[in-house]
């Protein structure tokens, strides 16, 4: 949407300008005021001729001439005019140039804006000197282009990901299809056997993204919710795929009340607890799932026993599409947003998820949700 048109107006400057003038005359014709009935206070109303010989002097002096009010007004105007038109063209000269002087961190803020406007988010004010308003101004804009960079980025690599993500299952079924044209021997059945595992990896995949920007926006109604009983239905949920791979599930802990989507907090404890039984020992590995409450909040760890991590690779598994080597498994690879899905619901819940490497191997997840 383009910005609303405006009528042409004054400038700032040109308003601190005349601002600044203003101030200066009033002070000036203040002063002369003050000055000119101070002195009318003590002149007589017409003029005062004292004789030598009555004078202080005494004789031998000539006459002393006392200025009636008219004589002094007379000769005090042109002076006091010219005063105040001196004082009027030095406030508008030193105005104009203090208010340029004052006004240059914004037009290089200004130009920065009109920059990342036109989309070139990597220019920074950079306003030198000390610290003021100018200067957090400029800050806190140089601090809000970093971050708007650092997310266009993050979702340019998320397209490009989910592009190529969704292609993989498309290209899939061309070619099985385009080699079942082909194929007077084709067996239908386990053609549509693969044709059923690509299309279901396709459905969670988009699933999963659609769940992803959901959660990205934030558009989810609150309401008190227990992480306890969140924890205990996911693991009773993922209980027959940990006993299928031989892992073992510990839940402990008490109540961890907080506020959010029990919908999307039951996403986030699966997701986590899923992650723990697929990425994990091949036999006799274990999944201790922990729920706590105090001062800092509601508190769910989720650890699993694993191979070695290595602690560089640790932070970027929250990244979408982003799946340590060693943890890729060829049966469940997953479609790798579950890390991603349940570091934005921890976001959009006002929270923080903390991945660590186990010292024996594998991987703590620590969510903090505010408590309710």
């Amino acid at each position: 949407m383009s910005a609303r048109r405006r009528p042409p107006g004054p400038s700032v400057r040109l308003k601190l300008t005349l601002s600044y003038a203003g101030f200066l005359m009033i002070a000036g014709v203040g002063l002369i005021a003050v000055v000119l009935v101070f002195l009318l206070r003590y002149v007589p109303d017409k003029a005062v001729v004292v004789p030598a010989e009555l004078a202080p002097g005494g004789r031998g002096q000539p006459d002393l001439f006392i200025p009636g009010r008219s004589d002094l007004w007379s000769a005090f105007a042109p002076k006091a005019a010219l005063m105040l038109a001196f004082l009027l063209v030095f406030g508008l000269v030193g105005g104009w140039l203090l208010a340029g002087r004052m006004l240059a961190p914004l037009a290089r803020i200004t130009d920065a804006t009109r920059a990342a406007a036109d989309g070139s988010l990597f220019h920074r004010v950079g306003l030198p000197g000390r610290q003021d308003e100018f200067r957090e101004l400029a800050d806190a804009f140089d601090a809000m282009l970093e971050r708007i960079e650092a997310h266009v980025a993050e979702q340019q690599r998320f397209a490009a990901n989910a592009s190529h993500e969704l292609r993989t299952p498309l290209a899939i079924t061309q070619t099985l299809l385009e080699v079942a044209e082909t194929d007077p021997d084709r067996d239908t059945d386990a053609l549509l056997a693969r044709l059923r595992v690509v299309n279901t990896r396709a459905i969670d995949l988009t699933e999963a993204l659609l769940l992803l920007s959901r959660a990205d926006r934030g558009a989810f109604t609150r309401e008190p919710v227990d992480l306890s009983l969140l924890a205990e239905d996911a693991t009773e949920t993922l209980l027959p795929l940990a006993e299928r791979r031989g892992v073992s599930i510990e839940t402990s802990g008490g109540a961890a009340p907080t506020v959010g989507s029990p919908a999307l907090l039951l996403q986030l404890t699966t997701n986590l607890v899923h992650n723990a039984i697929v990425h994990n020992l091949p036999d006799g590995g274990s999944v201790r799932v922990r729920t706590d409450s105090g001062l800092g909040g509601a508190t769910l760890t989720v650890e699993n026993t694993g191979e070695m991590l290595d602690p560089r690779v640790v932070p970027t598994l929250t990244e979408p599409f982003q799946r340590g080597s060693e943890r890729v498994r060829t049966d469940q690879a997953g479609v790798g947003l579950g890390l991603a899905i349940a570091a934005s619901i921890t976001r959009a819940h006002g929270g923080t998820l903390t991945l660590a490497p186990r010292p024996d191997g594998g991987l703590r997840a620590v969510v903090q949700l505010p408590a309710a």
